[in-house]
């Protein structure tokens, strides 16, 4: 379908909007925390894409891309509505990914709603990562390339994130064998 807009098919388009739609707003609305903003920046991320498609590489895989200008979009509400959603430019050393999945620890302990709560309690740039990680399948490098961000960056906000998350639960529940 890519190949189709490029080559100037514009229906082509509507076929990339309905197989990314749901997954684009999906990953906004977890990002923005409302219906009405994920849904406006959704549209607004396909309007970039659509403008910016020419530009596009055909040797890079096409969803790390189109997340991109998601995540750009989603940044700029954050930041018009006053929100911080930077905390650090600094770029940080590899760190072997070697904890467990947050999957594997806290899926079996909670239910969904729950781990969309905690989700949504962690601040947008640890959320994110964790977002495109388990929620999008992709990996360290194709999420640096997502937030255009180094790799070890990526890697030091899932540490975090997963750090954050373990300390939630434990104040929640106490600790536990899943935590450990």
């Amino acid at each position: 379908m890519v190949e189709r807009c490029l080559g100037g098919d514009n229906e082509a388009f509507s076929g990339l909007v309905e197989l990314y739609q749901d997954r684009i707003y999906s990953f906004a609305l977890r990002l923005l925390g409302g219906e009405a903003a994920a849904e406006e920046a959704a549209q607004e991320t396909f309007v970039k894409a659509f403008r910016a498609l020419p530009s596009y590489n055909k040797a890079q895989p096409f969803a790390p891309w189109l997340f991109r200008i998601a995540h750009n979009t989603c940044m700029d509400v954050l930041r018009a509505g006053g929100r911080n959603v930077s905390i650090d430019e600094e770029d940080f050393p590899d760190i072997p990914d070697q904890a467990p999945a947050v999957d594997d620890t806290v899926g079996e302990a909670l239910d969904e709603a729950r781990i969309e709560a905690l989700l949504a309690s962690l601040p947008p740039l640890y959320s994110e990562v964790l977002l495109l990680q388990y929620r999008e399948d992709l990996g360290p490098a194709e999420i640096a390339r997502v937030l255009g961000v180094p790799e070890g960056t990526v890697k030091a906000r899932l540490f975090r994130a997963r750090a954050m998350i373990k300390e939630k639960l434990a104040t929640v529940a106490g600790p536990g064998p899943y935590i450990e």
